[in-house]
């Protein structure tokens, strides 16, 4: 009995100990966290895009509930209603809500933006830490492929891809992908080459750790943080450069829920039923805003030399 008393005890002096060295890691970093917190409450700006954000997120959640009947589905037989309380926003051309559109087209637009982002970030971090920390060839190589892909405008260029690939909304996710990741490589290259000169890089190949640990277990948690600021801004840009391509024909099909789809379905009779096209392009313009404010709010707490 003695020694199982023994071995509970230097097991709850084991447990207890490695409690306390996570919470003398972690409580420095909580502290960041909440002041972070703290310097974005007070940005009006920056609230009110979270806010936007957080609404944009639940309607394309929550679409299904909202409007319970599908995008494409025909409920009224009314066509080209202005708004009125019946119909918030009127109808389009063939008797569907323009509301109920907008509503399902924030899932379609949204999801299409952060899956974009997201690919387009792994493949730009991938190549910028191995680009910035070998050096040499390497990163000659992959900064003259980059520089390919800059060297022109990036609408013509997704246009270019997507017409290539044949004209559907998957095609132009592809596009949009392959077009976007330069940028992120850039960044991500600069950060690492100031950070890979630093003494822990040193520390760490001194401990005999591996080059792909130092890369992206070290040096990369310290260079990611300008990425996201430029990701959170990418999301409204990608937004407006897809709806623009499906507005011009690129992507989504005629009378699809996307609202560059449903601005160029409705811009024919902007004059005589200005709501179809209207609706729609301000959605897009309080969706981008809102991701540009919350971008900002980002790049003034994590920049150090805006802190002060």
């Amino acid at each position: 009995m003695i020694g199982v008393s023994r071995n509970d005890a230097k097991r709850s002096l084991g447990l207890s100990s490695r409690i306390a060295r996570w919470k003398a890691e972690w409580e420095p970093r909580w502290r960041e966290i909440r002041f972070s917190l703290y310097l974005l409450r007070q940005s009006p700006l920056v609230m009110l895009g979270i806010i936007t954000i957080i609404g944009v997120f639940l309607l394309a959640l929550f679409a299904p509930w909202i409007t319970p009947y599908g995008p494409e589905e025909r409920i009224w037989t009314e066509t080209k209603l202005a708004p009125s309380q019946k119909h918030l926003l009127g109808t389009d051309e063939i008797g569907g809500g323009v509301l109920r559109k907008i509503i399902w087209a924030t899932r379609v637009d949204l999801s299409t933006a952060i899956m974009i982002v997201a690919v387009a970030s792994l493949i730009g971090v991938a190549l910028g830490v191995v680009s910035g920390f070998m050096g040499g060839k390497i990163d000659e190589i992959l900064m003259r492929i980059t520089d390919i892909f800059l060297a022109f405008p990036s609408l013509i260029l997704a246009m270019a891809i997507a017409a290539a690939l044949g004209r559907s909304w998957q095609n132009l996710m592809i596009a949009l992908m392959l077009v976007w990741w330069p940028s992120y490589a850039r960044i991500i290259r600069g950060q690492v080459l100031a950070e890979r000169e630093k003494m822990y890089v040193e520390a760490a190949r001194a401990v005999g750790a591996s080059t792909p640990r130092i890369m992206f277990r070290h040096v990369l948690p310290n260079s990611i943080y300008p990425l996201f600021v430029a990701a959170t801004m990418d999301l409204g840009g990608v937004i407006i450069v897809a709806a623009a391509l499906s507005f011009i024909g690129f992507g989504a099909n005629p009378g699809m829920a996307e609202w560059g789809r449903m601005i160029a379905d409705g811009h024919s009779f902007l004059f005589s039923h200005p709501w179809m096209a209207m609706f729609p392009g301000v959605a897009i313009l309080i969706t981008a805003l809102g991701f540009n404010f919350v971008g900002d709010g980002l790049r003034d707490v994590l920049d150090p030399r805006l802190r002060r």
